[in-house]
């Protein structure tokens, strides 16, 4: 088959489910191998799936003869056991790295992410250039931090074309129950997400964020896969949202509450195993910057779809309807895979 031949890791995902797609259809893309650690039986046209994990397997055979490797593959959880995010995601993507680097494949794009940034919440939006030390008290800013220095060491030593993407919180409907199960937990029902079922929210008038299509983000991969570019591109919808946004979207009235206590409430709940998330998540959220994405404007001649309020709206009504997708990590919400939820530990298992 004529064409580009490119290899997905972490295809099965939120972003990769919509890579995927968009990469099949692309005129100028001939093959595509979707890499994920668990078999999937979804069909999508010139794309075939094969079994594989990025901190163990033979990453080799699947990237020989490729033109470009897209590197996606990423565990949020298990949030209690950091040493298993850190061999994924960490010694998983530098595993990538050497197999690209060996196999002599031409172009790596990497996930990257706005988690990836230095705190910056009081400054105007940032471009690239804006220092990636990442936010130390949560594994995924550190880790996201650490592989922005991996990449430096590698383009010093590689003539690989290497692209970066730095995209903003990035939402669909198919992935509403997948992120509530990494963020929320089983305590929390997705079809809370439903006026009047929350009444109230916290205002956090220091809190603005940037949020994103998943198709959106996909057509920026192909956009870099099949041009000519590298370096870095912050990927987010404009304007960013408050807390207003959200409240607005839910009918919710905006209430004061500490940010202190909004903190010890997470992590009490994190301790206790209720929660997946961390109050350091929550930390980052509070203090990432706001992107300026002129550059994937210009060069990549991207532009989201959907607007931020289009964006939430949609992931909302997959939380209410429990809405998934058509893989494992997209699972929709069913009583079953609530009590494994319960059962397996929350936080402990990924």
């Amino acid at each position: 088959m004529s064409g580009k031949r490119i290899v997905v890791t972490g295809a099965t995902g939120n972003v990769g489910s919509s890579v995927v797609e968009a990469l099949s259809a692309h005129e100028s893309v001939g093959s595509v191998l979707g890499l994920s650690r668990r078999p999937t039986t979804w069909s999508v046209p010139k794309v075939e799936f094969a079994v594989a994990d990025v901190s163990k397997d033979n990453l080799h055979r699947h990237f020989q003869g490729a033109d470009v490797v897209i590197h996606l593959a990423w565990l949020f959880q298990p949030t209690h056991r950091p040493e298993v995010t850190w061999e994924n995601n960490v010694l998983g993507s530098i595993r990538v790295f050497h197999a690209v680097a060996e196999t002599e494949v031409p172009v790596l794009i990497h996930a990257s992410s706005v988690g990836a940034y230095s705190p910056g919440n009081r400054q105007p939006a940032v471009s690239e250039q804006w220092p990636t030390h990442g936010w130390p008290d949560a594994a995924y800013p550190r880790e996201k931090a650490y592989l922005e220095r991996c990449l430096d060491a590698f383009q010093e030593r590689h003539h690989t074309r290497t692209v970066r993407m730095r995209p903003s919180f990035t939402f669909q409907k198919k992935s509403a129950s997948a992120q509530r199960r990494l963020f929320a937990g089983p305590f929390l029902p997705g079809s809370l997400a439903k006026r009047p079922w929350i009444p109230v929210l916290p205002r956090l008038p220091e809190l603005t964020m940037q949020v994103v299509h998943s198709a959106d983000v996909a057509d920026a991969y192909v956009a870099a896969a099949v041009g000519q570019h590298e370096g870095a591109f912050n990927l987010a919808a404009d304007p960013p949202v408050d807390m207003e946004t959200i409240a607005d979207l839910l009918g919710a009235r905006l209430i004061d509450v500490p940010e202190s206590m909004i903190r010890t409430g997470i992590r009490a709940a994190w301790y206790a195993h209720v929660i997946p998330a961390t109050s350091g998540l929550f930390d980052t959220v509070m203090r990432i910057p706001n992107m300026d994405c002129t550059r994937a404007r210009i060069e990549l001649d991207w532009l989201p779809t959907r607007t931020p309020t289009e964006v939430l709206g949609e992931f909302f009504e997959g939380l209410r309807t429990g809405s998934g997708g058509p893989t494992a990590p997209l699972a929709s919400d069913r009583p079953a895979s609530r009590i494994r939820e319960f059962t397996s530990g929350i936080g402990v298992h990924a």
